[in-house]
Parts: structure tokens; C-alpha cells; sequence
């Protein structure tokens, strides 16, 4: 599919993933969603169809049934997840739930390993806490560059943790004043820390349908407790790996052009696997040398300014 045709898709998606957001239900018929996409009725249906091998209201009613069994799962009320997904009644739900799975709504309660995707002719599933999952071209790509950025953000970011874990609680609260324009340095080295810990979290979680720490996307509900180096630490010596693992497995399968709809953020996004990739290396690299500065301001010089040429140079080949 060329570009201008997979953006054409991803904007006749985000209208049915944006109707499944708004929780409204079944009141949100194929003539509202066309007209959402500024189409008559007959072109999105036949377009998206088209597209996908799905009509869009069988397309939708599917989402809708996808996200409920991931509610179900997590032990949400069968009245609430019935109202969420548009029906009238528990019961009407439960008919339709039934139909679909193959069993009522209650046995999806309390077990993490219930199958939650139905058959689907194109491969996208809704993909917990809030994405969809749509299958993208094979393409090959470049490893070698890609391969040496991953894995020295994984390093020196365990090694800014390791180092900063000999300065005391008030050098780590203490705001980061350092001549940058920064986006967020204003919690101190503390705070950056956590962001750097945190944002490998949430997207791992996000991509393989867990949920965040806390429950938050960014970590901000955790403890205090949570936020100590030794803490911090023990979450990166997992988040770090798991990362590390997910970006290395996406681009070996050829998966940079898997996309996502990601309904968590307000409007929902899409993008692609390669895409949060890039997201993540960009902004750790920007934490990264905001924390390697403030190492160096509180008298830490021995990661330098955190150079790949060094790290790559000190790695064994």
C-alpha cells in the first residue's frame, strides 16, 4: 500500500476508533461515522470494506466486543462493560458476547489468559489499555545503526542510574538548572530519572497489552517509594531489557510499519511500531544528556558526555 493510501486508511480508522472512544455505543450508526470522514454513507462503507475486508459497523461491533472481553478479564462489572459497549441490557450484551466467544461474559472474570481477539480477516485487534494493533507491510531496513543507538541508550541510562544512586536525596531533588531550553527538568535529577525508567515502561506495557505501573502512562501514581534510586533501579534493570527485547523483536520481524491507535491519548493517535521507537530514543536522548550534565554539575565525570563513540568503542565486539 503506498503512503498516501495507508494515511487515507489510518484516517477512515481513527473515525471508528474515535466513535469506539467516545463510549457512545450503538447511537453512533454508519451514517454518523460517515459523515465524521466527510464521506457519503455508500463510500466508507465501500472504501473501508475495501480496505480492511471488514464492513464498518461489523468492524466496530468486533472492537467493541474485543475491548469488553480485556474489561471482563480485568474483573470490570458485566453492566458497566455491557453499557460501554453500546447495548441496551446486560443481556442483550450477554446474547451477543455469547455468539462471539463461544461463553457468557462471567467466565472472562479473573483470568488474565482468556482469549480476547476475534477472528478478523485483517489482522487488527483492539490491543489493551487502548490500541489497535493494524498489521503493516514487510520492508527491510538497516541494523547495524539502529542495533548500536538501542543498545547504548539501554546502557547509559542504567549507568546514570548507577551513578547517581551514590548522591544524597536533597542533590536529587534539587531543580536542574543547567542553560538548556528544557521540557522537564524542573523536578531535579530525581524526577528525569523516574521519566527515563517510566517511558520504557508504559510502552512496553502498552504494546503487549499490559498496563503501567500504577496504572498511569507516566508513572505519576506511584509512591514515593517507587521513586528511590535503589527503586528505580530494580524497575530499569526489567524496563531496560524489556525494551531493549521489544524494539530489537519489531524490527527483526520487518515490523516498523505495524501501527497503532492509541485511544489512551486525548484525541486518540496513531502510529507506528517504528515510529514509538524513534519517540522513545529521541526523548531519552534529550533526558539522557540533561542527566549526564547534572552528573557532571555534582561532580560525576565518569560517563563523559555519554558519547556512543565511547560506548562503542569499550563494547566487546
Amino acid at each position: 500500500m503506498s503512503d498516501t493510501g495507508r494515511d487515507r486508511l489510518r484516517d477512515l480508522l481513527d473515525v471508528i476508533v474515535d466513535s469506539v472512544a467516545d463510549q457512545a455505543g450503538d447511537e453512533t450508526d454508519g451514517a454518523a461515522l460517515a459523515a465524521r470522514a466527510y464521506l457519503s454513507r455508500y463510500h466508507f462503507d465501500r472504501l473501508v470494506s475495501a480496505a480492511i475486508g471488514e464492513a464498518p459497523g461489523g468492524f466496530r461491533r468486533r472492537l467493541l466486543l474485543e475491548r469488553a472481553a480485556c474489561e471482563l478479564r480485568d474483573g470490570a462489572p458485566v453492566t458497566e462493560v455491557a453499557y460501554r459497549a453500546g447495548y441496551g441490557s446486560p443481556e442483550a450484551f450477554t446474547r451477543a458476547f455469547g455468539r462471539a466467544y463461544g461463553r457468557p461474559p462471567s467466565a472472562l472474570h479473573g483470568d488474565p489468559g482468556s482469549r480476547v481477539h476475534l477472528p478478523a480477516p485483517n489482522g487488527i485487534h483492539f490491543h489493551p489499555p487502548g490500541n489497535l494493533r493494524v498489521p503493516g507491510d514487510p520492508r527491510r531496513s538497516s541494523m547495524d545503526v539502529t542495533t548500536t543507538i538501542l543498545a547504548h541508550d539501554n546502557w547509559l541510562v542504567g549507568e546514570i542510574l548507577r551513578h547517581a544512586e551514590t548522591l544524597p536525596d536533597e542533590v536529587l531533588d534539587r531543580p536542574i538548572t543547567m542553560s538548556v531550553d528544557a521540557l522537564d527538568a524542573g523536578d531535579g535529577l530525581r524526577g528525569l530519572l523516574h521519566t527515563l525508567v517510566s517511558t520504557k515502561e508504559r510502552w512496553t506495557a502498552a504494546v503487549q497489552g499490559q498496563r503501567p505501573p500504577g496504572g498511569d502512562p507516566i508513572g505519576s501514581e506511584l509512591p514515593d517509594s517507587e521513586r528511590t534510586l535503589p527503586a528505580l533501579r530494580r524497575r530499569y534493570a526489567v524496563a531496560g531489557p524489556a525494551f531493549l527485547d521489544l524494539a530489537n523483536g519489531i524490527r527483526a520481524r520487518g515490523e516498523e510499519d505495524t501501527t497503532f491507535v492509541d485511544v489512551t491519548c486525548d484525541p486518540p493517535r496513531t502510529f507506528s511500531y517504528g515510529e514509538m521507537i524513534a519517540h522513545v530514543l529521541n526523548f531519552s536522548a534529550y533526558r539522557r544528556t540533561l542527566a549526564v550534565g547534572a552528573l557532571h554539575e555534582y561532580g560525576i565525570d565518569a560517563l563523559g558526555f555519554g558519547d556512543p563513540v565511547t560506548f562503542t568503542a569499550d563494547s566487546p565486539q
